[in-house]
């Protein structure tokens, strides 16, 4: 099930340049809506429910409606997400609640080199067999 903005709850992230769900969506798929100033899915259909939106909204103001293989019926699934971990609560039809706590990145964004211990590319070597798929000659 997609994703969904509760529209009492979104307050628009304050009429910054982008909202927290326009910036963390894979998908590109939560847009503003600056006459209301309030964000919203405008292709529900194309939501992979990776919960993106969900977590980082700072006004809890997304939801997604979990498959039962997640939780059971009728359930509603909300993350608080705190400055070390995320905890999950989820919420049942009869009113009970189980909470797991997951710890998330302490790593400043942007601060790992993928590339650290890697060689320099040597760019002589692009169009020589063997290179990508091609296995090299042996001749």
């Amino acid at each position: 099930m997609p994703s969904y903005v509760i529209t009492e709850k979104c307050d628009g992230c304050k009429a910054q340049d982008k909202t927290a769900c326009q910036y963390i969506c894979p998908n590109d798929l939560m847009i503003l809506n600056r006459d209301l100033m309030k964000a919203y899915n405008q292709e529900p259909e194309q939501c992979w429910e990776c919960y993106n939106c969900v977590k980082i909204c700072p006004q809890q103001a997304i939801e997604v409606r979990a498959y039962q293989d997640f939780a059971p019926m009728g359930a509603n699934v909300i993350p608080l997400r705190g400055t070390d971990s995320i905890m999950w609560t989820v919420k049942f039809r009869n009113g009970s609640l189980k909470r797991f706590k997951f710890p998330i990145r302490l790593t400043a964004e942007g601060s790992v080199d993928v590339y650290a211990g890697k060689p320099e590319p040597d760019f002589s070597k692009l169009k020589g067999p063997g290179f990508f798929n091609n296995p090299a000659r042996t001749e």
